[in-house]
């Protein structure tokens, strides 16, 4: 199992940037090259003693002495991102309440859709239906206003670059 001092003796982390570089020449990786590259998911991964790890699990243990607890949570949800300020050990169920929003909304808001039955905004937030609004602003109001007292992450919802 990888710990934080193995870690330091391969890579360099700076945690303003959330960049990793080598600090020992590897195959054709130069010492002072970035280390990783984007996997399939989106994340940077890493391979050290050729294990692969996401850079953002080894963000958290290069800072923290340890890898975290549960997932780690992006806050502005780019993957790539792995500046400390920007990750946070959570639960799965934290983590879930931090997400894009859903390529299928036509509203452009999170838990609001138009109901063409009822001529309607209608508000609903994990199968919980909070209303039905004529005006499409207070339907978004009470939808963050809901999802606020449901204990969501601020940017849940939220394209990336809002």
């Amino acid at each position: 199992m990888l710990n934080q001092k193995t870690l330091k003796k391969y890579l360099n982390y700076d945690p303003e940037t959330g960049v990793f570089k080598r600090k020992i020449n590897s195959g054709k990786a130069k010492i002072g090259d970035v280390a990783g590259g984007i996997n399939g998911s989106g994340y940077i991964c890493i391979r050290i003693n050729s294990v692969k790890y996401r850079a953002h699990r080894l963000a958290w243990l290069y800072v923290h002495g340890k890898f975290p607890d549960n997932q780690i949570d992006h806050i502005n949800r780019i993957k790539t991102d792995n500046r400390i300020e920007n990750l946070r050990d959570v639960t799965q169920s934290v983590n879930a309440k931090n997400r894009d929003l859903p390529s299928n909304n036509t509203s452009g808001h999170i838990g609001v859709k138009w109901n063409k039955k009822q001529q309607a905004w209608k508000v609903a937030v994990c199968q919980g239906h909070y209303g039905s609004f004529k005006c499409k602003l207070d339907a978004v109001a009470k939808a963050k206003e809901v999802y606020k007292e449901l204990g969501y992450h601020e940017n849940h919802g939220r394209a990336c670059n809002d």
